[in-house]
């Protein structure tokens, strides 16, 4: 009896040593100041591969979405009306889709044409993973040279001026003082 109680224990304590050895399936979620993880965040709906170096030069915000999840719902319509009032050559939006069928999200674009976001499907979770998604939305806002610059984690509309605020300083003055593309058309879906 002695014996088992032994080898169980042994058992046991290997068990946990292997678990506590293991990566984490998600990674901690990157902070400002850093370079985003160096994955490819997925792909287009059209099938491209997305890589966030090809978008230097540019501030671009990318956040995980899901068409369940309602501040995702409210936050993209302001996005896409952000990226539309700046201009497309200055910013861009990602909206990289977590964890739903290609079919739903493809249904959802169709459906939100004047969102005009880059909608991507990250649907082995690599991204996600990497970037310690574990709530949603969350949303990254990356300065032209490519490195994080701020993080933000949940939606509401009083953090919009504060995020509105960070994205313009980002901005080059150029694009600062240029009139608005298409400011006069709606954020709505």
């Amino acid at each position: 009896m002695r014996h088992r109680l032994l080898q169980s224990s042994r058992l046991l304590l290997s068990c946990c040593l292997l678990l506590l050895s293991m990566p984490s399936f998600a990674a901690a979620i990157p902070t400002a100041g850093e370079f985003p993880p160096p994955v490819a965040l997925g792909k287009t709906l059209p099938g491209e591969v997305v890589d966030l170096q090809q978008r230097r030069g540019k501030v671009v915000i990318m956040t995980f979405w899901a068409s369940w999840c309602g501040p995702c719902m409210r936050e993209l319509p302001v996005l896409a009306h952000m990226q539309r009032v700046v201009g497309k050559d200055a910013l861009e939006v990602i909206a990289v889709n977590w964890d739903e069928p290609r079919a739903q999200v493809v249904d959802f674009a169709r459906r939100n044409r004047k969102l005009a976001l880059e909608y991507v499907l990250d649907s082995k979770g690599k991204a996600a993973a990497a970037y310690g998604v574990k709530a949603i939305p969350l949303m990254f806002v990356l300065d032209q040279e490519g490195r994080i610059n701020t993080v933000h984690q949940g939606y509401s509309e009083e953090s919009l001026p504060g995020i509105l605020e960070q994205v313009l300083a980002l901005l080059p003055e150029h694009v600062r003082m240029r009139p608005s593309q298409n400011a006069n058309t709606d954020g709505g879906g």
